[in-house]
């Protein structure tokens, strides 16, 4: 298996693969549409994308809707479902294959789905997997320098996400990203959120470290998460700006996001009776750190050690892991880098490259363990009371990819298991 891997990836490397591919990419997305008679026709699909905060966007609103007594579904990263049922995501993949896709949403048709909430990524548009999909409401969260192992430049990662925007009748969009007007411009209609710019504006903002409570000014409605982090805000903000253009009340706006408790892999807290904090989260981009790891530090303060482990994937952008080693560095008091999903690539070599970017932060301590497990046991290890410990990059997925292929992962039950373990001890 690992022989056809790096096969595969020394073919997607040659020059102009992608594009030489894009017209069967289009031509499976037309028959798998074509083939399960356009199942979202009739459904009001709102498209969630960006480079950070989907998932948990997706599900703010997806609970929302459900709360308010909705027949809706969701597809995402993390899980896919209606508000009957909620089945867990286990590939590698945000938006799913055509035929996968439209199978599923085929299902919801049959369940009685009237909403539906996609998280769609920028190989998803590029590719054309969501032909067929009517988007009446484009939501854009963030831009940040992702996948340009893919689209080899961050213009066209950018245009490929605006395409979303492009197929929808309204666009909500985040007016503190710098590339806000790239989106707008796509969009006849659309309204604008953020915290120091927007239409919908967060004010009286309050961090805490079991959510974040604040107030929109131009509707004048509370909104309270039960999921911390700043980037919380942006999530919860552009979820109550669905709210609030498909008719739902303030009290239904602001019961729907609080009522959501968590999402798996996303800023998941493990407490197995230990003295200290455990978080295990999805982040794997340098936006992403800076955000996470900054809330972080200023939650904990300076007194308090801040332990984080992560890696970097193979295969995937390699200008990105200096980036996340600077940016770890300088939060971080102790930094354990490890494997994700390395796929066929030296492990070491990427261990190396994260490296050099955190010793020129000025990293206080660098440990490189290749195996994972051993990287969380020594991690787990080093915690003293009051520490906070940040294992990030895998969050909710079920597999880790090696060089011989997939193997069975979830970190969370990994995490619990060690930690219960020593408990006992």
């Amino acid at each position: 298996m690992g022989q056809s891997m790096s096969l595969k990836a020394r073919i997607s490397k040659l020059p102009g693969y992608n594009r030489v591919v894009l017209p069967y990419h289009h031509v499976k997305a037309w028959h798998a549409a074509s083939k399960n008679d356009y199942p979202a026709a009739g459904m009001r699909v709102i498209g969630v994308t960006g480079t950070n905060g989907k998932s948990t966007t997706s599900f703010m609103i997806f609970h929302m809707l459900k709360e308010a007594g909705y027949k809706v579904g969701l597809m995402t990263t993390v899980a896919y479902g209606t508000w009957q049922k909620i089945h867990d995501e286990t590939m590698h993949m945000t938006t799913t294959s055509p035929g996968l896709l439209n199978k599923r949403i085929s299902d919801m048709r049959e369940a009685g789905v009237e909403y539906l909430v996609l998280e769609v990524t920028s190989h998803a548009l590029a590719q054309g997997r969501v032909f067929g999909v009517p988007i009446e409401v484009a939501v854009m969260t963030n831009l940040t320098h992702e996948h340009l192992d893919y689209h080899r430049t961050f213009e066209r990662y950018r245009e490929a996400k605006t395409r979303l925007f492009s197929k929808a009748d309204f666009g909500i969009i985040n007016a503190d990203d710098a590339h806000a007007a790239n989106f707008a411009v796509f969009t006849k209609k659309h309204i604008t959120y953020g915290i120091k710019n927007g239409k919908l504006r967060a004010e009286s903002v309050k961090l805490g470290t079991n959510g974040v409570e604040y107030v929109i000014s131009d509707i004048n409605l509370k909104i309270t998460t039960q999921i911390p982090g700043e980037f919380n805000v942006y999530n919860s903000l552009a979820a109550a700006a669905v709210g609030q253009y498909l008719g739902l009340s303030k009290t239904q706006i602001r019961h729907g996001i609080a009522s959501l408790k968590g999402v798996e892999g996303r800023m998941a807290r493990i407490d197995e009776g230990q003295k200290f904090e455990v978080i295990v989260d999805y982040a794997h981009t340098p936006d992403s750190f800076e955000k996470l790891l900054g809330d972080m530090r200023r939650t904990i303060g300076k007194k308090r050690r801040l332990l984080v482990m992560f890696g970097s994937a193979g295969r995937r952008d390699e200008a990105k892991r200096a980036a996340q080693g600077a940016i770890a560095g300088k939060y971080a008091d102790v930094l354990v880098l490890t494997e994700e999903d390395d796929r066929d690539v030296d492990g070491n070599k990427i261990l190396n490259q994260i490296e050099a970017g955190a010793k020129k932060a000025g990293a206080k301590k660098i440990v490189k363990i290749l195996n994972r497990k051993k990287a969380i046991e020594f991690i787990l290890d080093q915690a003293k009371k009051d520490d906070a410990v940040m294992l990030l990059g895998k969050g909710h997925e079920k597999t880790i990819e090696r060089a011989d292929g997939e193997h069975a992962w979830d970190e969370i039950k990994i995490v619990r298991g060690i930690l219960k373990s020593r408990k006992k001890k």
